[in-house]
């Protein structure tokens, strides 16, 4: 690809080689991952840190970037620049890739080659790609995949769970874009997850979940009901908690927004006939919340009454949120080991499977990535004057909030009505009965 101006500084990726000394390439960045850190096994006790992204000059050339090095000099590469700036590069070591061993946990590129950065020889420095070439940002649009190769999302769901596990490319428009939820890992790490309805002509609400912080931002900037992603290489997984099949972004896959193809104008005419017809509905509805803020939870109900609106909910899955003022009836803390502590992943935060002590879940992250923690995971039983819900989840952190305790050394779903304790503290007297004044005490 020429490039203007000072193009002669510059070697196109497409002619990079190892016996190249100190080249200079540029590139708009199409893929990028967190920073991560393993143990260094040359200096016990220590952590290196890494991360990785991938750049592009033409339409059929792009290479992937990798970076060790000490945290502080990774973190603040890393953040220099996102997905869509445009980066020049001075004196990356040029290495031929290992593509199956490398081509597992990275983006497959054209290129045989990776490029290397060294803190002390290597140079990034991010520019504008108008000041560079205006024909880098067009690269932003252009799916690094062949366009028609993609699965529709009615093609994912009639072959359910045949797919599990497979790594795939998938063409569909933004629903609507969840909150980012934070969390901590038992080993002190932050976490992250961000869930995303994707809809096409063969279906109207398909999850897609990003669990590192790049793909969240770039997820955030999309427009509900307006833009069309194409993401290459996404997993797709059988979700047996909701019972449907889901797509996760991992470390392989490239996101190509709004990408200028045949197949996808053909989506977004879809889009405009469906919105001009009102037959699509409030991205708002479509995708609560999935952090539960526990101050805005202020409806009262007694046990009787929660039960009364599991009955009228005619089997469907929206969650009640509210607030009882009785007491735990049974907390059995007496059963074996195994019903009372579980191990849950530290990524997703999930029950692991018991026999291999792996996640099921988040099967995209690398093993190494991620470790098990020990969890309670105790049924109780909530009293009121009404009545009782029994088999209440107490679990996790609120289980060590309520017992005042952490783990030191989950029952199975049933149908009908689930309750999960969100807290579980000792209520202000005046507070419950001024709650409950005014409704029908003839229960006492």
């Amino acid at each position: 690809m020429a490039h203007s101006r000072s193009a002669q500084n510059f070697v196109a990726l497409s002619d990079l080689h190892p016996n190249l000394a100190r080249p200079n390439v540029i590139g708009v960045v199409i893929g990028k991952t967190d920073v991560r850190s393993f143990p260094d096994r040359k200096n016990i006790g220590t952590e290196r840190y890494t991360f990785s992204f991938t750049i592009r000059d033409s339409p059929t050339y792009f290479i992937n970037v990798q970076s060790w090095g000490r945290g502080e000099y990774i973190r603040s590469l890393s953040e220099s620049f996102r997905v869509g700036d445009c980066v020049t590069i001075e004196n990356p070591l040029i290495q031929s890739k290992e593509a199956e061993r490398e081509e597992k946990f990275n983006p497959v590129t054209p290129s045989g080659y990776k490029l290397l950065l060294s803190e002390n020889h290597s140079v990034v420095k991010t520019s504008s790609c108008y000041d560079t070439d205006t024909r880098l940002l067009a690269l932003l649009h252009l799916p690094v995949k062949d366009p028609q190769d993609y699965y529709s999302l009615g093609d994912i769901v009639a072959n359910g769970q045949s797919l599990h596990g497979r790594v795939l490319n998938v063409l569909a428009a933004v629903m609507a874009v969840g909150e980012p939820k934070y969390f901590m890992t038992s080993d002190k790490r932050k976490g992250q997850r961000c869930e995303v309805k994707l809809f096409d002509e063969t279906e109207r609400s398909f999850p897609i979940v990003c669990w590192d912080n790049e793909s969240i931002q770039l997820a955030q900037s999309w427009i509900p009901q307006e833009t069309v992603i194409f993401a290459s290489d996404v997993r797709i997984n059988f979700d047996k908690f909701r019972n449907c099949m889901t797509a996760t972004v991992i470390s392989k896959t490239i996101i190509t927004t709004n990408p200028e193809t045949a197949e996808a104008n053909v989506l977004f005419s879809f889009i405009r006939e469906s919105a001009q017809a009102g037959a699509l509905p409030s991205p708002v509805k479509e995708l609560p919340n999935e952090t539960i803020n526990l101050e805005a939870v202020v409806d009262v109900y007694t046990v009787e009454q929660l039960k009364e609106k599991a009955l009228q909910s005619d089997g469907k899955l929206e969650p009640v949120h509210g607030i009882i003022y009785g007491y735990i009836s049974t907390l059995d803390i007496d059963e074996s080991m195994s019903r009372v502590l579980r191990n849950r992943c530290s990524v997703c935060r999930f029950i692991v499977n018991e026999v291999s002590n792996t996640c099921t879940f988040c099967t995209d992250v690398s093993p190494e990535a991620k470790s098990t923690f020990a969890s309670f995971d105790i049924l109780v039983d909530v009293t009121d004057h009404t009545g009782t819900l029994r088999s209440c989840y107490l679990a996790d952190c609120v289980a060590e909030d309520t017992l005042g305790c952490t783990v030191t050394s989950s029952p199975n779903w049933r149908t009908g009505l689930k309750v999960n304790l969100l807290s579980c503290k000792l209520a202000d007297p005046i507070e419950a009965s001024q709650s409950l004044l005014g409704r029908d005490w003839n229960y006492l």
